[in-house]
């Protein structure tokens, strides 16, 4: 609920601070005195677009402030979570300021975090519902009306298996939309994939062969100069007069008879030695690998014209890392191609038997939703009736849009293919007639400002269980009524306070009379600068005000008796 409204320097407000309240709160004063600009101010807290004319004359910017009591309201948590707009810290209240600028700039900020425009609205719906502005009237949508049938018809447990149903519908559609889209592109280019894949399997590269080949190529290429350098290597080590290995074979004879001398010379002796080897070991590689040189030239020209097949194929495909993953993924579209019938076959068994499970599903809500709204059009008529619209008529209309079932998620309903939504298979919308020999029609096309705000409480009241938003504010519904039915809408309101928090402003002293909280707007001229004042009235003040109500500005003592005697009146 609303528990703080601060709002400064906006139309004639100068800076109004509201502590708020559950139960019914009742705003009262003088035609003009600025109660509707308290609504307003709210309406541009939670996001209604407001010019720059708005901001107070001589201010440079309006600001509003509303604090909220969200405690156990796992809607707005989740909302608050998903938008990245938590508290810091979790007291259980939400915060909401609005800045407008004489430029016509505005910001919007959600626990001191900014937040867009459109945001904050979605907000505002979950936290207060305006009644007697049109486009702020919940249940002048709608697409909300299912919704509140649904949670008056306890539908949940019911919607939930209705879903798991409907997702496997959906999830097969789109297999089989996905499957017969890709079967057609393949297709239509069945024999261009076949001339690539051919292209590709003539050639028939192997892993790291181009690689390979182009090394073996160089080889060949140098075969003379190769040859010539590794017999030089061998004679020069080991073959040769006076080769390397001569050498140091004099020398480890000289080392190992002066290790005899002295042990010191051990070590040299074993490292000459080892260089020995060493040397045998190059010998013999240049030796062998000189023997095995091959001097094939119609080799190398088969191994020349290979490589440029090669060559000419990686330049077509960009690398030969390509030119593997397009042969991969050629062959693989082409066995799809050759076994999309069975596939296709097997998805349309499942979206059968899975239309099959959404349409029973779907029954079973349909046959919840009709029993309830029956009984919640003669609730809700009722309640109209005697709120004062005396030919009231009331209708909760549900019905199933036909398709022609292109896009899958549609069932068999009565005989005709209806189309299955992620709520059912219904749509639902609220009918009224509010006069004698009218025809019903939407609600959201009915007439004057104060009956369709009997409406809606009239709804509210039928449907308070069912809706989850904690706080109601009525602007001025007692347009055209009077006497004992302005008694019937102020108990209504008393009665709907019991588990919502109700701000009505209202000319009626019979409303005014039963409020648990009462607050007096008036307006001020000082010096030519106007001010609007707000007051929580208590005991005798709130008495008076009432007795204003009743008989204008000249307050009798008959007047406040009278007051007194409607005060006490539950």
């Amino acid at each position: 609920m609303l528990q703080f409204l601060r709002i400064e320097n906006f139309a004639l407000i100068d800076r109004v601070e509201i502590d708020l309240s559950s139960g019914l709160t009742i705003i009262t004063g003088e035609t003009g005195a600025g109660k509707s600009i308290i609504v307003d101010g709210m309406l541009a807290l939670l996001g209604a677009r407001r010019r720059a004319e708005a901001v107070r004359d001589g201010a440079a910017k309006a600001v509003i402030d509303g604090t909220f009591l969200v405690e156990n309201n796992t809607d707005i948590a989740a909302f608050l979570r998903n938008n990245d707009l938590e508290p810091e810290v979790d007291s259980g209240e939400l915060f909401v300021r609005r800045e407008i600028t004489r430029r016509g700039g505005s910001r919007s900020f959600v626990n001191d975090r900014p937040a867009t425009q459109a945001l904050v609205r979605e907000l505002g719906a979950m936290l207060i519902d305006f009644h007697g502005q049109h486009d702020h009237q919940s249940l002048l949508r709608p697409e909300l009306h299912r919704g509140l049938l649904d949670r008056l018809a306890e539908t949940e447990a019911a919607q939930e298996r209705y879903r798991t149903a409907y997702r496997s519908l959906t999830a097969a559609a789109r297999e089989l939309k996905t499957l017969t889209e890709r079967e057609r592109e393949l297709r239509a280019q069945e024999d261009f994939s076949r001339f690539r894949l051919r292209e590709i399997e003539d050639v028939d590269p192997g892993e790291n062969e181009l690689e390979e080949l182009e090394q073996d190529i160089k080889l060949r290429e140098n075969a003379e100069l190769i040859f010539e350098q590794t017999q030089v290597i061998a004679d020069q080590l080991y073959e040769n007069d006076g080769a390397v290995h001569d050498v140091l074979s004099g020398l480890r004879d000289k080392l190992e008879d002066l290790s005899e001398l002295d042990p010191e010379f051990a070590a040299q002796r074993d490292e000459c030695s080892s260089a020995l080897v060493a040397v045998e070991e190059i010998a013999r590689f240049a030796r062998a690998y000189n023997d095995a040189i091959d001097f094939d030239r119609e080799r190398l020209e088969e191994m020349r014209e290979r490589s440029m097949q090669l060559q000419a194929l990686r330049k077509r495909f960009g690398s030969m890392k390509e030119v593997f993953s397009e042969r991969a993924r050629l062959r693989e579209e082409l066995r799809l191609t050759e076994h999309f019938e069975d596939e296709i076959a097997a998805c349309r068994d499942r979206i059968d038997a899975a239309r099959e499970d959404v349409a029973r599903r779907g029954a079973d809500l349909t046959k919840m939703r009709r029993t309830t709204g029956q009984k919640l059009a003669q609730s809700v008529a009722r309640s109209m009736r005697e709120l004062g619209i005396k030919h009231a008529q009331f209708e909760v209309r549900i019905g199933q849009n036909q398709t022609a079932g292109d896009d899958g998620v549609w069932v068999k309903s009565g005989g005709k293919k209806v189309q299955a939504w992620n709520h059912g298979l219904d749509t639902v919308e609220f009918y009224v007639a509010t006069n004698p020999g009218m025809d019903v029609r939407p609600l959201a096309k009915t007439a004057s400002g104060g009956e369709i705000s009997r409406i809606m409480l009239a709804l509210k009241s039928m449907v308070a269980a069912g809706d989850h938003v904690a706080t109601l504010v009525f602007d001025e519904i007692d347009t055209g009524i009077s006497g004992g039915i302005a008694q019937k809408v102020g108990r209504a309101m008393k009665s709907l306070a019991g588990s919502r928090q109700i701000l009505s402003i209202t000319h009626l002293p019979q409303i005014a009379a039963l409020a648990d909280r009462h607050i007096l707007v008036r307006k001020e001229n000082k010096k030519g600068l106007v001010k609007v004042h707000v007051q929580a009235l208590e005991s005798d003040d709130r008495t008076r005000e009432v007795a204003r109500l009743l008989s204008g500005e000249k307050i009798s003592d008959a007047s406040l008796a009278s007051a007194r005697e409607l005060m006490l009146v539950e």
